[in-house]
């Protein structure tokens, strides 16, 4: 059970976060253009497309701490200082998300934001993307792992 836990938490995370980071980090550009051609319907429609991927995988991407909890039950290691480093991140990075990312996208799909909002939009989404490096990291190095890797 442990190794089908550990296989749907890693897929979740793939399926899921791949796309928010993505999408994240390609939409201050994306937005940059639209604001520098607000006539250009294409550059408008790219921006509500990424902001709209970041959505709908964030909301998927509750999947991946899910799996990852019942992967770490299922192994004990619940209590292991890498575990509870990993969720902190984790936490972090979608506090990031939800509170610092998502809504300047919006400002910027409402065709309210400013460069400025891009230049913001660009450090948090940096931010949340080396957030999120970090806790794969230590998924894979696990100190004290018992693996040898």
């Amino acid at each position: 059970m442990t190794k089908f836990l550990l296989a749907v938490h890693v897929l979740a995370a793939i399926v899921a976060i791949g796309p928010v980071t993505v999408a994240a980090s390609m939409f201050p550009p994306a937005a940059r253009r639209a604001l520098a051609t607000p006539d250009d319907e294409r550059a408008g429609a790219a921006v509500r497309l990424l902001h709209r991927i970041c959505q709908v995988y964030a909301a998927v991407g509750i999947a991946v701490p899910v799996f990852g909890f019942a992967t770490a039950g299922a192994m004990g290691v619940m209590g292991d200082a890498w575990l509870i480093a990993s969720t902190v991140l984790t936490v972090l990075a979608a506090g990031v998300l939800l509170v610092l990312v998502l809504p300047r996208q919006e400002v910027l799909v409402e065709g309210t934001g400013t460069r400025e909002t891009t230049v913001q939009l660009a450090m948090f989404t940096g931010m949340f993307n080396l957030l999120w490096a970090t806790v794969t990291v230590l998924m894979i190095v696990r100190p004290g792992s018992t693996t040898g890797a």
